[in-house]
């Protein structure tokens, strides 16, 4: 028996998923992964760099059928444009760590928070919606880490987004695989976004594919076609990418969504264990900046590459936000100095500050292993690499002036599924990202209705709610 293509396997995976496939466990990380999504929508309300896309918004024309913040209403592609620009761009959202690569779930809600305003849909379909999508990209990344190729991981939020939007707004099986196809063969961004000399695009780019998949979404509704065969087909992803999809979708289930993560501090995720390690020893030793000689971080094998001048390019030159969420060395001075890494923290006068660019001088990262190269080996050989994405150690050895050296060591976080955020460290979070740009009032409303969302007849309201409360 001819076995199914992969998307038809993914659009039957989406159309017969229920609600109560999902479990209540996952519902509840979910609500607590939405509620930390838009604590980040919030903060990111009041940035210049939010503000170029909304004159590029209102330049492009507004009027359209869907509540959003910050402008009038929008089509639904820009409408996902704008909610995934506001919930990506502080890099503080949740992530998801396989072997090989990394995404962030929460790059899907932003497109569901835009189909879910064009028919009625309740907060239990949104959380299906959202189940879906997590799963399906937390799956790819795991199945086909298209990072290694030099391909952003965003290509493969094209693929989740667009058959969860599909969901909500209700296209058939065949519909589904067409617009995987189309969006597949249209969305291809390179990883360089992410490398160094970082800009604001890396905060963005997430936001174009979203706005992408739900014109998609509609044009494969109207019976648009599209290669169906993309993964397997001739000049399709195996043939370019090398990289194959074999997955049996109908095993599926919703495992991956309690290995998604969110951040404590606001930093690249790599980074977390390292930065606790280093506010632990500055709250035990009381150290002051001034008094140290150097400090020396081991760690892993995909965080050296990213954030501690690896493949990813010379991450010791920190002018903007940018450049300064994505740098170890950054992360580690201004932590060891404010002890703490929040927004705050990377703020232009924060980080052109002599302290700071003093301190990161003399911060060093390095591997348990001395040699990068092949990567297959080197994960073998490395301890720190070895674990990872299991665990995400972290050795922080602080040596003072005075001759005396502090060490602390890390295998996670707090955020990380092994120490995951209860409600109350997420509601934590959501009141200060969110304190003097919204009132208490409206906090409380927000958390109410993420709290209690699968009680919700209608997200329409929900999407109100942002629109009216954050302009």
């Amino acid at each position: 028996m001819k076995k199914e293509l992969q998307t038809r396997q993914i659009a039957l995976f989406v159309l017969n998923t229920t609600y109560n496939d999902i479990g209540k466990a996952n519902i509840e990380q979910l609500k607590r992964h939405l509620l930390d999504a838009i604590g980040s929508l919030i903060h990111a309300s009041v940035k210049p760099t939010i503000k170029k896309l909304i004159r590029q918004i209102q330049t492009m024309g507004e009027q359209g059928d869907c509540y959003v913040p910050l402008t009038k209403n929008l089509p639904y592609d820009r409408a996902a444009q704008l909610y995934t620009a506001l919930i990506r761009y502080p890099d503080f959202m949740d992530n998801f760590m396989a072997k090989e690569a990394t995404c962030h779930p929460s790059d899907n809600v932003g497109a569901l928070l835009a189909a879910a305003q064009y028919k009625k849909c309740s907060g239990q379909d949104f959380l299906t919606a959202m189940a879906i999508a997590y799963q399906i990209e937390c799956r790819l990344v795991q199945e086909i880490p298209v990072m290694k190729e030099g391909i952003d991981h965003t290509l493969l939020l094209a693929y989740s987004a667009t058959a969860a939007a599909a969901k909500l707004i209700g296209l058939d099986k065949e519909q589904i695989a067409h617009a995987l196809g189309i969006i597949g063969s249209s969305v291809s961004p390179m990883v360089t976004s992410r490398a160094s000399y970082t800009y604001e695009w890396k905060g963005m780019a997430s936001s174009m594919d979203v706005m992408e998949c739900l014109g998609t979404v509609f044009l494969a509704k109207e019976g648009m076609t599209g290669p169906i065969a993309i993964f397997e087909g001739p000049k399709g992803f195996k043939e370019v990418f090398g990289l194959k999809l074999d997955y049996d979708w109908t095993k599926e289930n919703f495992e991956l969504i309690s290995k998604c993560v969110l951040k404590s501090y606001n930093a690249e995720v790599h980074s977390q264990s390292a930065l606790e390690a280093i506010t632990e020893l500055k709250q035990q030793h009381h150290i002051n900046a001034e008094e140290v000689d150097k400090i020396e971080i081991t760690t892993f094998l995909t965080a050296y590459h990213i954030i501690g001048s690896g493949a990813y390019g010379n991450r010791q030159i920190v002018e903007t936000k940018e450049q300064a969420d994505h740098s170890l060395f950054y992360l580690a001075a201004v932590a060891l100095i404010d002890g703490e890494v929040y927004p705050d923290q990377l703020e232009p006068e924060r980080i052109n500050r002599k302290d700071v660019q003093e301190l990161l001088q003399k911060v060093s990262v390095k591997t348990g292993f001395p040699i990068h190269q092949p990567i297959s080996i080197a994960g073998l050989l490395d301890p720190y690499t070895q674990a990872y994405p299991d665990k995400v150690k972290a050795k922080v050895e602080i040596s003072l002036k005075n001759g005396s050296a502090l060490t602390c060591e890390k295998e996670d976080y707090h955020g990380f599924f092994t120490r995951p955020f209860t409600w109350e460290d997420t509601i934590t979070k959501f009141l200060r990202l969110s304190s003097g740009i919204i009132d208490r009032e409206t906090q409380k409303e927000i958390i109410r209705s993420v709290t209690g969302l699968e009680q919700l007849e209608d997200m329409k309201q929900f999407a109100e709610l942002l629109s009216k409360k954050i302009r």
